[in-house]
């Protein structure tokens, strides 16, 4: 993940909340800050659940310019990461279910043949030797879990999040996060998961020019916005 540009370094220690505020006072500029404090995240979260790298960061777009529309609807209920988390979740859900109704259609054409089929994405040049075997091997592990599993590997054992931050950002229990997490080991090959589980933070990276190609296209997308006013997002 690149650093932040000189202007916002100073600024850089700010809480969450702090830099929420002084956005919806006026410094848009300082929106950077928390687009590089979770492009690492909101990646992660969304390549889990749409297995494409391409996808995953146009879901990061969506959703950092989502947020940023509804800044004053967060209440701080939750900590802003679990707010953001949560409206990721939301944009790769739904482009997911896009996609498959897509796919549904598509299936219709062929020869008959509706066997699912899954899309692998090439390493990007600039992971070049980041793919470690091991890394890959828990990867593919991860990818081929059901989507409610696979989520709730990344969000507490890649993210490290805990089990009340995973629930808020899922919208269930606590207890619904423990059983899906118990349920996805038991689904992982054990000696597997032993042998890559210490290497966990270094899945599904997302490198430097990525990093800054979102917070560019998300500041493009939102220039002369101002955050407002908008029902429909859950807090």
């Amino acid at each position: 993940m690149s650093t932040l540009p000189a202007p916002l370094t100073a600024q850089s220690e700010l809480q969450d909340e702090e830099v929420v505020r002084r956005v919806l006072a006026g410094e848009t500029a300082l929106f950077e800050i928390l687009m590089r404090r979770y492009n690492q995240r909101l990646y992660r979260v969304s390549r889990v659940i749409l297995r494409d790298d391409g996808e995953a960061e146009d879901v990061m777009q969506d959703a950092y310019v989502r947020a940023y529309e509804h800044l004053n609807q967060f209440a701080g209920k939750a900590a802003f990461s679990t707010w953001l988390t949560r409206i990721a979740i939301h944009e790769a859900l739904a482009r997911k279910r896009r996609r498959g109704r897509m796919e549904e259609l598509d299936a219709l054409t062929t020869n008959g043949d509706t066997m699912p089929i899954l899309k692998s994405s090439a390493p990007s040049p600039e992971a070049g030797t980041a793919q470690a075997e091991a890394r890959q091997l828990l990867e593919d592990a991860i990818d081929r879990l059901p989507e409610n599993y696979r989520t709730v590997v990344v969000l507490r054992e890649v993210e490290e999040m805990s089990v009340a931050e995973a629930a808020e950002s899922l919208g269930v229990t606590d207890a619904v996060v423990k059983t899906r997490l118990h349920r996805a080991h038991a689904m992982m090959r054990k000696d597997l998961y032993a042998r890559a589980r210490g290497r966990a933070a270094d899945l599904y990276q997302f490198h430097a020019v990525r990093c800054d190609r979102v917070v560019k296209a998300v500041f493009a997308r939102i220039k002369d916005k101002a955050p407002q006013e908008t029902s429909g997002l859950v807090q």
